[in-house]
């Protein structure tokens, strides 16, 4: 399957507490974040286009360093929905995997597993099982316990038909509604199912210092 992977690096890291750029902050193995996430579709041969969306430092770090002739770079917006918008508008394929840039843990067999999915489905999304107990809350006081059975944790990549995701984003913005995920947007501006396909890895996003893990 011919694939664009989106992966959107546009965010100011202000959580990071870091001198340093958390998408050029260097992991154990001594590879910068961004790096590591795009490793895979880097190394991918359906993966034929990669549209980094991001701010200046990490566009000069890339062009300078770039790993590959199918790489290119745009900026990014005011909110992630426009940065990934930003990244839709220059895709080329019909099939896009939107892939947030601070998720450098994707295994090869989660990413081959969601493309298998996106042979059959008009979408599908990485996904972990939720094993904390979740509280709903109003005003400060529980109000009830949910059951975690029925919840999954969104991850990334997020797979589409890029004609289809795009559609969803433009009707979005019209209606002044910013998604926080593709599959948010596709639910309410989609007209298809999203299969989940359960990972298994770790791929938390890098959101602290203490969110980086060592890699094998």
């Amino acid at each position: 399957m011919d694939y664009c992977a989106v992966v959107v690096a546009a965010g100011k890291s202000e959580r990071f507490k870091s001198s340093v750029n958390k998408l050029l902050y260097r992991l154990p193995n001594g590879i910068p974040v961004i790096d590591n996430a795009l490793k895979l579709f880097r190394e991918d041969k359906d993966c034929k286009q990669i549209v980094v969306v991001t701010n200046n430092d990490t566009i000069t770090y890339l062009a300078n360093n770039r790993a590959c002739g199918k790489e290119s770079y745009c900026q990014g917006g005011s909110s992630r929905s426009e940065s990934v918008f930003n990244g839709l508008m220059a895709v080329m394929y019909d099939k896009v995997l939107v892939h947030d840039g601070a998720r450098c843990y994707l295994l090869k067999e989660d990413l081959e597993k969601l493309k298998q999915t996106l042979q059959t489905e008009n979408g599908a999304i990485l996904v972990r099982d939720e094993t904390d107990t979740v509280k709903k809350v109003e005003n400060g006081y529980i109000v009830s316990t949910i059951d975690r059975e029925c919840l999954k944790r969104a991850l990334t990549p997020q797979g589409f038909n890029t004609d289809d995701l795009l559609a969803a984003y433009k009707k979005a913005f019209k209606n002044d509604f910013r998604p926080t995920d593709e599959a948010s947007v596709m639910e309410k501006y989609g007209d298809i199912k999203i299969k989940c396909v359960n990972s298994q890895g770790h791929n938390n996003k890098i959101t602290t210092l203490e969110d980086i893990k060592e890699i094998n």
